[in-house]
């Protein structure tokens, strides 16, 4: 072993790799305890906090009754969820899916994620994937179990406003392409594209997907677009990737039931790419977990077929839309400028005029993690509203471009938007307060 520490016995024991060695809280964790401490309004995690449609836990609960549907599902998944998700996509992608070759079913869509990165990047090989910043926090680990090395490009706000002061849009956060170019090396194999996108709810418009596609070709790279949010969108339109010009034959596009019907807890994801793509995808897939949950398989194919019939993804779509209206109208009212979400479900806000006393104390998790997380703490501690810190979601390099903004979920019931509204009276006079004093 390359490290051992001797216990009072004296003989060695196994340590673990230096990746999970960390004994220190996540940040899910982190935040969680925080607002459960003072019984703050949870906004953090992204997450419901109201149960799904009837019709929805109906096709559970008749799949788990089902006295068939309780062994070992087919690594690719179950024929109806296949059928349906093929289906789906059909439509979405603008060409006929083959649920037999062009499809694979995970265990959740990080799980989908993990199986193309394990099936496209070669351990000890100084392989690389891009990954798009602020970026999801599972892309670095799962880069990295693969074998692979993360290679971060950001996200910059590109506005004539101030968005410390003002509303800006998430269309303002514009990737540069020559800075994607200039990222991409002899190694690179992949590039992760996340649209919409977890946490700035920026929607890539046709021509930017454009542009990342010419990149993508130029260089031979395999784009893997974790489309989650596809039907949460907010008068802007979602394009898959996968439907431009010669983007089909170099794209996986994953998505999530979990997200898409609000069943996180189901563990239900795919992955949907031509047969050369999914092929190795589902090998790494059967390798890793075999099999995702045989009778939520069944439950998601039934809400799929039923959705396609009572219109659920428009009404849902209108119920978040109302969810994010309401959220920003707490903000404006208490002067908490933001960065209006056209998809997902957040929003960051700028919360750079929150003023912390130097002489706040901070537990030491949360010191050495530095400014963006002591934010998000006092936040949460001294207004009663919990969110994340998006710094977790940046490189070391890049970390000061989420410095002033807490990220906040609003997938929330009408009772915790209102009781947030509430909470934050206290900020909208701590902010005025501090902006009569000079910045």
């Amino acid at each position: 072993m390359s490290s051992t520490t001797a216990p009072a016995s004296g003989q060695p024991r196994p340590q673990p790799a230096a990746m999970y060695a960390a004994t220190g809280l996540d940040v899910w964790t982190m935040m969680n305890q925080a607002a459960a401490s003072v019984g703050a309004v949870n906004l953090g995690q992204g997450y419901m906090s109201f149960p799904p449609k009837d019709f929805i836990k109906r096709a559970a609960q008749e799949a788990l009754a089902d006295g068939v549907q309780h062994q070992y599902a087919p690594p690719r998944g179950r024929p109806r969820l296949l059928d349906e998700v093929a289906a789906r996509f059909s439509g979405l992608l603008g060409r006929p899916i083959d649920p037999a070759s062009e499809i694979s079913v995970h265990a959740g869509a990080n799980e989908a994620l993990l199986s193309a990165f394990c099936a496209f990047l070669e351990p000890g090989k100084g392989q690389e994937a891009v990954l798009i910043e602020p970026a999801f926090d599972q892309y670095t680990p799962n880069v990295a179990m693969a074998g692979g090395t993360p290679v971060y490009v950001p996200l910059r706000v590109r506005t004539s406003k101030d968005p410390a002061r003002e509303v800006i849009s998430s269309d303002d956060w514009k990737l540069d392409p020559a800075e994607l170019e200039a990222a991409i090396t002899s190694k690179t194999r992949i590039l992760v594209l996340n649209t919409p996108h977890n946490p700035v709810g920026k929607v890539f418009t046709r021509a930017e997907l454009e542009e990342i596609g010419a990149i993508a070709t130029r260089h031979n790279l395999l784009v893997i677009a974790d489309e989650v949010y596809e039907h949460l969108t907010y008068g802007a339109e979602h394009v898959s990737i996968a439907t431009l010009p010669g983007m089909w034959e170099r794209t996986i596009t994953v998505g999530s039931a979990g997200k898409l019907l609000g069943v996180t807890g189901w563990r239900v994801g795919w992955a949907v790419g031509p047969r050369e793509l999914i092929q190795p995808t589902l090998a790494a897939h059967t390798r890793i977990v075999f099999t995702a949950n045989t009778p939520l398989q069944e439950g998601v194919a039934s809400a799929l077929s039923a959705a396609r019939d009572n219109g659920f993804v428009a009404v849902q779509r209108a119920e978040y839309q109302a969810r994010r209206n309401r959220l920003m109208a707490i903000f404006d009212d208490v002067g908490l400028p933001y960065v209006a979400p056209d998809g997902a479900y957040y929003i960051l806000a700028n919360a750079g005029a929150v003023r912390i006393p130097d002489d706040y104390e901070f537990p030491p998790f949360i010191e050495e993690r530095g400014r963006n997380f002591k934010l998000a703490y006092y936040f949460t501690k001294e207004f009663g509203v919990s969110g994340i810190p998006p710094a977790e979601f940046y490189s070391p390099a890049h970390k000061d471009i989420a410095g002033d903004y807490i990220r906040f979920a609003f997938c929330k019931t009408d009772e915790g938007l209102d009781e947030c509204a509430q909470r934050l009276q206290k900020l909208k006079a701590h902010l005025q307060e501090a902006r009569a004093v000079p910045f």
